[in-house]
């Protein structure tokens, strides 16, 4: 196959015919090998710097992309696509502020939780206020997903952290307001609710991608039907590239693989937790649990959307789907992983001053 089938044999998502519109088979390959390598990038800076100096600018990255978040809300700055105003153009290249957000909001969340006794009521008040408006501003979007996705992470390390479970309850209650209030506004969000329920009552109308998606699992059967061998891909599941990744991979690769996939999160969950069980201080521990909510998460929600168990929204795989924000915003967070396991391994470094004087101490409490 050549053009856009090569792009589908070679990514395993793309329809016939997706990437002849850019007038290039390899175009959104080439794009995403971009992506990648950027994010690879970053990935080694942050496996090879110390956590501590990432948690001392995390502050300053929240409140950068907290101020981009509201700029792409502003008619005429912000792209907008199917009607969600999430992106800011770059050139060639469209920057996702909410998700460059979220591996910043892990490291300050877990920094002010993991001090809470020992900051004032004027600190938590503040952070817990800019926790709040960066999930407000994400709605704003509206990305009513992404929200949801934060918050919950934002309310699991606090939980990890051993806040007073008036607060917790008091938070968990205002983000189900929140939830409540943005789908009264907007009609579409509660078109979604309806046709989650029973998606195959309008089929070709508010349930069509859902019923799709349904489609393309189920006909995966116990063994899939081989890689790029996925027929719903080929028009008739939408956005089958990002938020509807996993139908495909499903359709592709059967009940086994999907499995295995689900064997592969847990395991990814279960090392981060370890390595939060053996972390140096809470900080990071919680920097790791974190990061696990965050990946994993998203990861399950994503699924969770494809197969049905919850409303249609737009989500996308981490380090799956295609996009640039997405990719290298999931690597950044798995590097934050990595860089806190790396520092549980890791000895003290001692000066040589201070290692000659603990040797003379030594030597002077031995018995002769």
């Amino acid at each position: 196959m050549v053009g856009g089938g090569a792009a589908s044999d070679v990514f395993g998502v793309f329809p016939a015919g997706f990437a002849e519109q850019k007038g290039d088979g390899w175009y959104y390959l080439k794009r995403q090998g971009l992506y990648l390598l950027l994010g690879m990038v970053g990935f080694n800076y942050i496996v090879h710097n110390p956590l501590k100096r990432l948690l001392n600018v995390a502050h300053w990255g929240l409140l950068l992309f907290l101020g981009l978040i509201f700029v792409t809300i502003l008619p005429g700055i912000g792209t907008s696509v199917g009607g969600a105003a999430r992106w800011i153009p770059l050139g060639p290249f469209l920057l996702q502020p909410s998700e460059f957000v979220k591996p910043f909001l892990v490291l300050q969340s877990a920094r002010i939780f993991g001090q809470w006794d020992s900051i004032s009521w004027r600190s938590r008040i503040t952070w817990l206020s800019i926790f709040g408006v960066v999930l407000v501003g994400i709605l704003l979007q509206p990305n009513l997903s992404t929200t949801a996705l934060c918050g919950i992470t934002i309310w699991m390390i606090a939980l990890a952290a051993g806040l007073p479970g008036f607060y917790m309850g008091l938070t968990a209650g205002g983000g189900i307001l929140l939830a409540t209030i943005s789908v009264s506004f907007r009609e579409y969000q509660r078109k979604r609710i309806l046709s989650f329920l029973n998606p195959w009552a309008d089929s070709s109308g508010d349930g069509y991608q859902l019923t799709q998606s349904l489609l393309a699992v189920s006909s995966g059967g116990i063994t899939g039907s081989g890689f790029g061998q996925s027929q719903q891909k080929m028009g008739f599941l939408p956005i089958q590239y990002t938020d509807f990744i996993f139908a495909v991979f499903a359709e592709e690769f059967g009940l086994i693989g999907g499995i295995l996939l689900l064997l592969m999160m847990a395991g990814y969950a279960s090392l981060a937790l370890w390595i939060a069980t053996k972390a140096r201080n809470t900080v990071h521990s919680l920097v790791a649990i974190g990061i696990m909510v965050l990946i994993v998460g998203q990861a399950l929600l994503h699924i969770a959307v494809d197969t049905g168990a919850i409303p249609t929204t737009g989500l996308p795989f981490p380090m799956w789907s295609y996009g640039g924000s997405s990719m290298m915003a999931s690597l950044m967070s798995a590097a934050i992983l990595v860089r806190v396991a790396r520092e549980n391994d890791e000895a003290d470094v001692v000066s040589m001053e201070t290692g000659a004087r603990r040797v003379v101490e030594f030597n002077r409490r031995s018995p002769r």
